[in-house]
């Protein structure tokens, strides 16, 4: 991904454009930058470590403990069978739904996978960048950004990203927001 398609902003452009695109990019619309394809494989290993500590604690009990074995056994299938279909489906539709993008004035980021949630913050609400990465997510060269606001309810996290482009997308987002009057409330 080309670093400077970052923002939105070109000082080449006439005024008029520049205002128009000003105006564009507060309308609501799909953001323009999809994760990196690593997100598939840091899901899929995410899930189905999930998977073996769940169903290796239901099987653990089932072996010890004879008398829940009548409803822990069915509780047991039904847990697998979720995790099954999360470990075939899940990761791949996250990907093909998340999409994530930084502007001058807002951060935007579309996530889901039953529900949708998208997310739309302005560059004068962010208090914190934060820039999060756990040991899968720094073997597959991965990072996540989270956003946060003055409302619990305005963060936002964008996870998946490729770990240099993270680090860019943070960089923009700090300089921009040094630059942004408004006390982020």
């Amino acid at each position: 991904m080309d670093k400077t398609s970052l923002s939105t902003s070109d000082s080449s452009a006439p005024a008029e454009e520049l205002e128009q695109r000003s105006a564009d990019s507060f309308r609501i619309r799909q953001p323009r930058h999809r994760l990196n394809p690593r997100f598939i494989l840091w899901r899929t290993l995410n899930t189905f470590f999930w998977a073996i500590g769940v169903i290796g604690v239901f099987v653990t009990l089932y072996a010890i403990f004879p008398s829940i074995r009548t409803w822990l056994g069915p509780i047991t299938w039904v847990a697998a069978g979720v995790f099954v279909v999360n470990l075939l489906f899940m990761p791949t539709y996250r990907y093909l739904v998340h999409r994530w993008e930084t502007t001058d004035q807002m951060v935007y980021a579309l996530s889901g996978w039953i529900s949708r949630e998208w997310r739309i913050v302005p560059i004068s609400r962010i208090q914190s960048i934060d820039t999060l990465q756990g040991p899968l997510e720094r073997a597959l060269r991965l990072a996540t950004i989270k956003v946060i606001t003055a409302s619990s309810e305005g963060s936002v996290k964008i996870e998946g990203l490729d770990a240099e482009v993270a680090r860019e997308a943070v960089r923009h987002l700090n300089e921009i927001t040094q630059n942004t009057p408004g006390d982020a409330t």
